[in-house]
């Protein structure tokens, strides 16, 4: 026995040490980012939170009861480590790059952002969780009670005290308040709890040192000689062949998918993970770590089977051992060991879980019922706290309440075991959502539904023995006494081991729905895109992403938004990343897409959708890359179809009809794409005038100011429509033949000198060298030079618009032979793939460029110029790395003197004739 002063004292001292740990990592982490505490060491020594006091404790017990059953609950996670490459590098990919917050957050987002799944899962994990928090809370009373028993602690453990609740309870919210002090302190959950982990990472060193500590005093100090340990060890020992079979598998399958489903492993291993060497240092030192915290189990245990009376509890031979050979320092190390076990897995779940219950089911409700406040960003980020706060008081004490209403006889690992049967009910959606393209969030949703619902009812609530919603004589006769429905032994699926029981069918009905449901329903193709950017994570991390969503927002209700949940510092310096071309009225979908990243980590992803969605004025999604996204079942029956109408007809007419239809098929689309476009062009400045014609309307005491800038900005939109409006229906004159131009000879060099001479303002203001590497001599074409300027000036001014290139470049020649007057401009930019290279000539497209801007008609239009003047207009590969833009006009008989449009700088040019280049410097 120790003294219960004492004891406190010690774990007041222990606690106080976790807070200044916790205190001085948060401010090195401030000060440092990339420190010691992101170190892969510091990683894994996090991660040892799996090893809870079911470990510290409950492994010997089982390990007496049960022989080597206990060694399934580190297989598992050491399969997974290990073969961290399958699935663990890409699941911690995921997070690290789309900035997840919880295992809630990840599916949700998979499957289209739905709010539902989301909340699903939040719900599902806090139920599954209670009886592993029960279980710390059990493991912490009893040895408590044991280590400060009056008649001493072998006395204590063989009468199996009776609980003391009101221990509990203070032990619960103390818990509480080291999780709410050193977890939830600010809203963004992305940023890392670097106090905490290096907390974590103390404690697993504790517990480890704590469990060698007893197992080498019980090896060498104990016993007469270390073979002494394993004498007289159960059947279940020294046999272990009776151990395995399906309970076995059962026990690793388990074991494996908790180490990833669990909330608080998915926070360590997944949120917490900053850089793919943590994980791979993780994959071999964490399994190193559960090798040596299970190396003295079985001494242990067969040491107090040997030596402590018959009914002494086997989960607390580590305390009782050193207790019942008056060796207090040793049990003192043992409890603290336990204690650390217990405190570190209770205060992460309820970090973890206290983010979902927020970001998945409080933000969402609040928002829907108005009940969030709107006054200000301090009094919604002050609602967005307190709801994480007292969701941790919520969490610690729905395991306080299953701890009280389930009795105090269950072993620790019987209690553990009940929670990663919950929480696997994760993994069919997760690995399914990771490289199944086909998932739909119908088949997520109906399958985590019905594995929940079979789990609580066929584990969950039996294991309240009759004494919570489920009856005892249901548990033995069924409901309406029908056999088939007997919660063990559902659907007459009877002498099976419960916990195998339970796992077959739930699994089975999850596993079933989710393939079931999402085969028979469509994905969103918002949930398409969401699959391509998970299940390709590695290889679009190389490529870049293309978003096939079109979203256009006014960027003062982003604004607002942004202000209200993340604070007017924080919002002034996300606008302030902003392009300046984003600093208009209406904002870029480049812009709206980071809003909604910067948001979802601290509202979660679907909240933060939900929030954006409300201020976006119109959505639309390219039809070009759904057609990327279309996977290979869809292309099957496609292709099976075409087979089906084939084979009725000749085979001669039914490919002369395929043709046909493929034809009218691109007609289609080519004018379905162009009304798309055009309705979305017009849209934009339309949508502005209507708004800004509301707010004069419907507000007379506006002022004079503000209504001449809303007045002036009527007019802007209005002319910017109107040149919108010019510009389509000169390129539709055009391509009918309806523009009738004066043609006349002229020096198409002119017109190249007068762009050059209008571009040089843009290059210097956009740093970009614009040049001239040569000049054809006495060229003259027939056509209008105006136009040709125009096309000129379009050319240029992509070149240097569109280049982003560290020392960005624009070179402009002209050469004449062989009849033809060929103009070449050339850039150092990214370029124009093949594929891309005729479709930027297509009306209103723009091509895969950073940047995009305008309206996509320039080219278009260009094209169309030249062409009328008996000229060709292509694109291929610059010598400098970039796009060439070539201009191919024929000549008519050379000028015998030059025009006068041109006569000034021509002279210029001969006086230099033997000069290497003509170069136009525009950098600044």
């Amino acid at each position: 026995m120790l003294p219960t002063d004492v004891v406190i004292l010690v774990c007041l001292g222990y606690v106080a040490i976790l807070f200044a740990v916790a205190f001085a990592g948060d401010r090195r982490a401030r000060r440092d980012p990339g420190g010691w505490l992101s170190s892969p060491l510091v990683y894994t020594l996090s991660i040892s939170i799996y090893c809870t006091s079911w470990t510290f404790f409950g492994a010997v017990g089982s390990a007496a009861r049960s022989g080597f059953e206990f060694a399934t609950i580190y297989l598992g996670p050491t399969i997974v480590f290990v073969g961290w490459w399958v699935f663990l590098r890409k699941l911690v990919t995921i997070g690290r790059v789309y900035h997840t917050t919880s295992i809630a957050d990840l599916i949700s987002a998979r499957f289209g952002k739905d709010p539902a799944l989301g909340a699903l899962v939040t719900v599902i994990a806090l139920i599954a969780t209670a009886p592993y928090i029960a279980l710390q809370l059990k493991a912490l009373t009893a040895s408590f009670q044991v280590i400060t028993f009056p008649a001493g602690a072998v006395t204590a453990a063989k009468i199996n005290l009776e609980p003391d609740f009101t221990t509990t309870f203070w032990l619960a919210a103390g818990l509480c308040v080291f999780s709410i002090m050193f977890g939830v302190r600010n809203i963004d959950v992305n940023e890392r709890h670097h106090g905490v982990i290096a907390a974590i990472a103390l404690e697993a060193v504790v517990k480890l040192v704590a469990l060698l500590t007893v197992g080498l005093w019980v090896v060498f100090g104990l016993q007469d000689t270390p073979a002494a340990a394993f004498d007289n060890a159960p059947v279940s020992l020294t046999n272990p062949d009776e151990t395995f079979g399906m309970r076995w598998l059962t026990l690793c399958f388990l074991a494996g998918a908790a180490v990833i489903c669990l909330p608080r492993q998915f926070q360590v291993t997944v949120v917490e993970n900053s850089s793919e060497r943590q994980l791979r240092t993780a994959s071999w030192l964490f399994p190193l770590y559960l090798l040596l915290i299970c190396l003295f189990v079985v001494p242990i245990a067969v040491t107090g089977l040997n030596l402590l009376p018959e009914n002494t509890n086997p989960d607390l031979f580590v305390l009782t051992l050193p207790l019942s050979a008056d060796r207090n320092t040793i049990a003192l190390l043992a409890f603290l060991g336990g204690f650390s076990s217990a405190t570190s897995m209770v205060i992460v779940s309820s970090i973890a879980l206290s983010t979902m219950i927020s970001n998945h089911i409080i933000m969402p409700l609040a928002l829907r019922f108005s009940i969030a406040p709107s006054e200000s960003g301090q009094a919604m980020r002050g609602f967005i706290l307190g709801a994480r706060r007292i969701s941790i008081v919520f969490i610690v004490f729905l395991g306080f309440i299953y701890f009280k209403l389930s009795g105090t006889g269950s072993a620790l690992a019987s209690i553990g075991l009940i929670s990663f049967c919950g929480v696997a009910q994760f993994l069919p959606s997760l690995v399914g959502g990771l490289y199944w393209r086909r998932a739909t969030h119908g088949g997520a949703l109906a399958g985590l539904a019905a594995g929940f619902l079979v789990w609580g009812y066929t584990l969950f609530l039996p294991s309240f023995g009759g004494t919570f919603l489920m009856p005892a004589s249901i548990i033995t006769h069924g409901p309406w006494e029908i056999g088939l429905l007997k919660p063990q032994a559902l659907f007459g699926l009877a002498g099976m081991d419960p916990l195998v029981h339970a796992v077959f069918w739930s699994m089975f009905f999850n596993v079933a729905l989710f393939i079931g449901v999402s085969i028979l329903s469509e994905p969103t193709p918002l949930a398409r895109y969401q699959a391509r950017l998970f299940i390709d994570v590695f290889r679009r991390r190389t490529e870049g992403e293309v978003s096939i969503i079109r979203r256009t927002a006014r960027i003062a209700d982003l604004r607002r938004i942004a202000d209200r949940i993340l604070g007017p510092a924080e919002a002034l310096e996300l606008f302030a990343l902003t392009e300046p071309a984003d600093r208009a009225t209406t904002a870029s979908d480049e812009l709206i897409s980071l809003v909604e990243q910067r948001l979802a980590a601290n509202v979660g992803a679907a909240t933060a959708r939900s929030l954006v969605s409300s201020v976006v004025t119109s959505e639309t999604i390219s039809v070009d890359e759904l057609k990327r996204l279309a996977d290979e079942t869809e292309q099957i029956r496609a292709y099976s179809a075409e087979l089906e109408r084939k084979s009725r007809q000749v085979e001669e007419a039914a490919a002369e009809l395929a043709r046909a239809n493929q034809q009218l098929r691109e007609i289609d689309v080519q004018k379905d794409e162009f009304l798309s476009q055009v309705s979305h062009e017009l849209r934009t400045p339309m949508t502005s005038i209507r708004s800004f014609s509301d707010i004069l309307l419907s507000t007379p005491d506006l002022g004079e100011g503000r209504r001449r800038r809303f007045l002036q900005i009527i007019q802007d939109e209005s002319i910017r429509l109107t040149r919108l409006l010019d510009s389509i229906l000169h390129l539709n004159r055009m391509e009918n033949g309806g523009v009738e131009w004066e043609v006349e000879p002229f020096d198409p060099d002119a017109a190249l000198d007068l762009a050059m001479a209008s571009c040089e303002a843009l290059a210097r203001s956009e740093g970009v060298t614009l040049k001239r590497t040569g000049r054809a001599r006495r060229a003259v074409v027939e056509g209008n030079r105006d136009q040709l300027a125009q096309v000129f000036i379009n050319l240029i001014s992509n070149a240097i618009k569109y280049n982003t290139a560290r020392d960005p470049l624009v070179t402009v020649k002209s050469v004449a032979r062989k009849g033809v007057y060929e103009a070449h401009v050339d850039d150092n930019g990214p370029g124009i793939p093949k594929s891309e290279r005729e479709r930027i000539f297509v009306k209103f497209s723009r091509g895969p460029i950073p940047r995009q801007v305008g309206t996509g008609l320039g080219l278009a239009i260009s094209r169309q110029i030249v062409e009328n003047m008996g000229g060709t207009l292509t694109l291929s590969e610059s010598r400098l790395g970039g796009a060439r833009f070539t201009v191919g006009l024929r000549t008519t008989q050379a000028a015998s003197t030059p025009s006068p449009a041109a006569s000034s700088r021509d002279v210029l040019d001969r006086a230099h004739e033997d000069a290497e280049s003509g170069a136009v410097n525009s950098r600044p």
